[in-house]
C-alpha cells in the first residue's frame, strides 16, 4: 500500500468514522410506556439532577446491591487493527459499537431524561420498582432527620404512563388500579391531580372519571379527604400521563423538610385537586 493511499484511508476514517466524541440519537424525553421518578426543583435543574443521581443510587446499592456496568475500554491492539481498516468496515464497526452502547444505557438503573416542563426532571429506572426505591428514601430521610438534598422539592414514584387524553387515561388505569382497588380489595383514597404544559384535560372531569372507575372496580372504595389509605397520583406533562398509587404515610414526598412551593402556585399549566365528595 502506497503512502499516499495510507493516509486518504487515515482521512477517510476521521472524516466518517470518528464519531467518538458524538451522541447516540437515542429518545431523551419521557415517553409512554416508562416508569421512574418525576422530581421538582426550584430553577437548579443541572444540580437536581446530580442530587437525584446521588440520592436514587446510594439508596438503590442499599437494597439492589452495586450496580454491575459492561466495561467499553478498547484494547490498544484493536485501536492497531482499526487503523487497518478501510471507510466501508469502520463505519459498520462504528454503527454497531453506538448500537452496543445504547443497549448498554437502556439497562442503567436511572437516565435522566427531559420531561417537557421547566423545573421537572424525570429519572428513568430500570430493573427496580421505583416506589420501593423513593419509599425507602424518604422514609430513611424522614427517620434519621439526614439532609442530603439542596434543591430537590419533591420526589415522585412513577409506576406506570398513558397518553395523556381522558379514554386513554381510563383504558389504563382500569387494570393499573386493580391491584389496590379491585374486589376484593378496598380502600378509602384520594385523588391528586396536576398538569403542566396541557390543557385538554379539564381537573373536574378527569377526578370524577377515575373516582366513578374506582367505585366500579368495588363499591367499597370510598373517597376519604382527611385520611385515605392511599393516594391517586396523576401527573400530566404534556402529552405524557404519569401515575402512581401510594399508601398515605408520615413522611412527606419531599426530601426536604417543608412543603413544594409550586403546589401553591396557580398558573394556566398547573393544576391540583383532590376527588370531591361523592
Amino acid at each position: 500500500m502506497s503512502g499516499g493511499q495510507s493516509e486518504s484511508r487515515k482521512r477517510g476514517k476521521k472524516r466518517y468514522g470518528g464519531g467518538q466524541g458524538k451522541r447516540w440519537k437515542g429518545s431523551r424525553e419521557l415517553e409512554v410506556g416508562m416508569q421512574g421518578v418525576l422530581i421538582t426543583c426550584n430553577m437548579n435543574e443541572r444540580k437536581c439532577t446530580s442530587e437525584a443521581y446521588n440520592l436514587l443510587g446510594e439508596y438503590a446499592d442499599e437494597l439492589y446491591g452495586p450496580e454491575k456496568l459492561q466495561s467499553t475500554e478498547g484494547s490498544s491492539e484493536e485501536e492497531e487493527e482499526e487503523e487497518e481498516e478501510d471507510v466501508d468496515t469502520a463505519l459498520k464497526k462504528e454503527v454497531e459499537q453506538l448500537k452496543g452502547s445504547a443497549q448498554t444505557k437502556k439497562q442503567r438503573r436511572f437516565q435522566a431524561l427531559e420531561s417537557g416542563a421547566n423545573n421537572v426532571i424525570f429519572i428513568r429506572t430500570h430493573n427496580l420498582e421505583s416506589d420501593k426505591l423513593v419509599h425507602h428514601i424518604l422514609s430513611d430521610l424522614h427517620t434519621t432527620k439526614k439532609k442530603k438534598s439542596r434543591v430537590i422539592l419533591r420526589m415522585l414514584p412513577v409506576t406506570g404512563t398513558c397518553k395523556a387524553f381522558q379514554e386513554d387515561m381510563l383504558k389504563f388505569l382500569a387494570t393499573f388500579l386493580e391491584p389496590w382497588f379491585k374486589t376484593p380489595n378496598a380502600a378509602s383514597y384520594q385523588i391528586v391531580f396536576k398538569a403542566r404544559n396541557s390543557s385538554h384535560n379539564k381537573r373536574d372531569d378527569i377526578i370524577k372519571a377515575i373516582a366513578g372507575l374506582v367505585g366500579k372496580l368495588n363499591p367499597k372504595n370510598k373517597v376519604d379527604l382527611t385520611s385515605p389509605d392511599l393516594t391517586i397520583i396523576v401527573e400530566v406533562i404534556k402529552a405524557v400521563c404519569c401515575l402512581s398509587v401510594e399508601v398515605v404515610k408520615e413522611e412527606p414526598l419531599n426530601p426536604k423538610k417543608g412543603e413544594d412551593p409550586t403546589e401553591n402556585r396557580h398558573s394556566t399549566e398547573e393544576h391540583t385537586g383532590v376527588a370531591p365528595s361523592m
